[in-house]
């Protein structure tokens, strides 16, 4: 299945907006395609009429895309319920509420299974993925558990494109330190960077452009101006540590 992920140098950089304009883009030339989110953290969820759900921003990827949602498209969804703990949704169904530790140290290898499984579903009947990953893939303290991330990209086979926020400062810093970080495996994987919530005149930012490029020895793929009213649902900001 052809396709590429989206991973971020932080939460909150856009990946999911821009998920969801690919997958209209796909649409509109005739694929048949798929958004995909391994684990989502969120409490605003799509409830399918078997009681089964999804987080919402994969339901209007699926609408972007002019598909039915599937719990497929979001195997693992976390709903926080305190500062400490999150009800476990795999698969459309609710298994348990675990804490953070306890979500990584029990539902590690049935999340992966699940993820797996969700890829080979999609598989049969879609011919382009968009993946979405979650949080940075640089989270060095949780990788060796990864299930949203390199991972998800490895187990998809699919190329990486890696998106900065340059409206929150510090785009330099986060992608130089995003790639430096990634094992050379994962960084042969990030094939393009895309800089988001551009302001102002493009014309000041091509010696930055070209600096980032000589630096990483990655192209910037694309530069996406702000758009002041455009907004998806996005995850929880507690328990960035199941992430």
């Amino acid at each position: 299945m052809k396709g590429f992920m989206l991973q971020g140098t932080a939460s909150d950089v856009g990946k999911s907006v821009i998920a969801t304009a690919f997958c209209r883009i796909f649409a509109n030339q005739g694929y048949a395609v798929t958004p995909f989110k391994s684990q989502n953290m969120s409490n605003d969820t799509f409830v399918f009429s078997n009681g089964k759900e999804i987080a919402r921003s994969q339901w209007i990827q699926a609408e972007a895309a002019r598909v039915s949602p599937s719990v497929y498209m979001n195997p693992i969804v976390l709903k926080p319920k305190s500062e400490t703990t999150s009800e476990v949704i795999l698969l459309g169904k609710k298994i348990d509420t675990y804490s953070g530790r306890d979500y990584r140290e029990r539902v590690y290898e049935i999340g992966l299974a699940a993820i797996q499984q969700s890829l080979a579903k999609l598989q049969k009947k879609f011919n382009m993925i968009i993946v979405e990953g979650a949080g940075s893939p640089v989270e060095m303290n949780l990788n060796d558990r990864d299930l949203v991330n390199m991972k998800v990209a490895e187990l998809a086979d699919v190329p990486v494109f890696l998106i900065a926020d340059i409206e929150r400062g510090g785009v330099f810093a986060s992608l130089v330190g995003t790639i430096e970080l990634l094992t050379p495996t994962e960084r042969a994987r990030v094939k393009g960077l895309i800089i988001n919530k551009f302001r102002g005149d493009l014309s000041l930012f091509h010696s930055g452009i070209d600096w980032i490029e000589q630096r990483l020895d990655i192209p910037v793929v694309g530069i996406i101006p702000m758009f002041q009213s455009m907004t998806i649902e996005t995850k929880s900001s507690l328990f960035k540590s199941f992430v």
